[in-house]
């Protein structure tokens, strides 16, 4: 890890692969939007590529393409990433295109009236998938009036709206160089990498300006139910749950496991589609921000047994909440979360993305060992606490599509 005089942080991890990863992360998402702005984070993601003061969008397409590479980006709603997957002998030529691309986007409003549809398109894609929707249209019942609440994707009105003095004074006010990390996993020296990443970014002025991002701090409970016209039910149960830097943030990963994490004997799978046939997915999820957080469980299920099946999530909850895990249980939950997070530790893409933004908001990277010794050390005491904080029948809401 190292940092340049600009402030932004850089951290490298090598490994002996033919196949590298590099990146910027930037502590800059939807939540940083003004209402008028909805989607214009996103919005920039997109655009971000199709041009720069030396290199049309063709050229940066091909530029990693024609080598084998592959560019790619995202937005949530507190980051945006720009990264790329190449062999690791084009190190050069990837950085010096991401940084072309994070520093000099000139936007073409040609471009721009393109890509507006591209994203609108999207977003009615988006609103005919109502597994996908649920989750964004829990989010703003559970964060209700807060710009944290809104859809990353924004309306097909503010995007039409967009020009480029509008993109270019966005990234002036929350492209920080102390809000980003560049981050890099492959076959490179060190030194050989310093030098690279030095040479490439040293261009970007210095900006300590810091977020002025509004807390979130009035949750209150709500239950929404609205008509659609789908084959299946779709509902979400949950709750605010911890922040990023919570003493429970990890508690709470673990209990989302539990109850509904990606293996296939979590309780709420067990219960739903493994004893009672009433659901072929069903998952809970845990999305910790940096002043709050979000806990949902999502399952779809025929419109006759949607209350069946939600009696059955909230028994579950109740189960957990009363009894504490045994410690057999606790033992073999805290094995299987170790296990997941090492065989997806492997993914070296995902691994150069953890790596990123683990620095980006502990401004440390803790190796799996720390991490596992942590997750050895949550107690049933733990595990019970949270779940009669976050769990508590008068604490959830719950959204369902008819």
């Amino acid at each position: 890890m190292f940092t340049l005089p600009n402030g932004i942080r850089v951290i490298h991890q090598q490994v002996d692969s033919p196949v590298a990863h590099f990146g910027v992360i930037v502590n800059t998402g939807s939540r940083d939007e003004h209402a008028a702005e909805q989607g214009i984070a996103h919005f920039i993601e997109h655009t971000i590529f199709k041009g720069t003061q030396k290199r049309k969008a063709v050229q940066i397409i091909n530029h990693l393409e024609d080598v084998g590479g592959e560019l790619n980006a995202y937005t949530t709603k507190e980051e945006t990433a720009i990264y790329a997957t190449f062999l690791h002998e084009f190190y050069a030529r990837a950085i010096d295109l991401i940084s072309d691309i994070v520093m000099n986007a000139s936007f073409p409003e040609k471009e721009l009236e393109i890509e507006k549809e591209v994203i609108i398109e999207e977003i009615n894609s988006y609103n005919d998938s109502p597994s996908e929707l649920i989750y964004d249209e829990f989010e703003e019942l559970l964060f209700d009036g807060h710009p944290i609440a809104r859809n990353i994707l924004g309306t097909p009105d503010t995007v039409r709206s967009f020009h480029r003095n509008q993109l270019q004074s966005f990234i002036r006010n929350n492209y920080q160089s102390h809000e980003m990390v560049i981050c890099s996993v492959g076959k490179i020296l060190p030194r050989k990498f310093e030098k690279l990443v030095s040479r490439s970014f040293i261009q970007l002025n210095e900006n300590s300006q810091s977020k002025n991002r509004i807390p979130f701090e009035a949750y209150v409970p709500k239950s929404k139910e609205l008509e659609k016209d789908t084959f299946q039910s779709h509902c979400i149960i949950g709750a605010e749950a911890y922040s990023l830097k919570s003493e429970w943030r990890l508690p709470m990963v673990l209990l989302n496991n539990i109850l509904g994490g990606s293996a296939m004997n979590s309780r709420l799978n067990m219960v739903l589609r493994e004893k009672n046939g009433l659901a072929y997915n069903v998952e809970s999820n845990y999305s910790p921000y940096t002043d709050t957080g979000a806990f949902m469980v999502y399952f779809g299920t025929e419109r006759k047994n949607l209350y069946r099946a939600v009696g059955l999530v909230e028994q579950e909850f109740r189960m957990i909440r009363s009894k504490k895990l045994s410690d057999r249980l606790l033992l073999r939950s805290k094995k299987q979360l170790i296990g997941q997070l090492a065989i997806a530790n492997e993914n070296r893409e995902e691994l150069m993305l953890t790596l990123g933004r683990s620095l980006l908001y502990f401004d440390k990277v803790d190796p799996m060992s720390v991490v596992f010794q942590k997750i050895d050390s949550i107690s049933a005491n733990d595990i019970y606490q949270v779940s009669n904080e976050i769990l508590a029948a008068h604490n959830l809401s719950k959204l369902v599509f008819l």
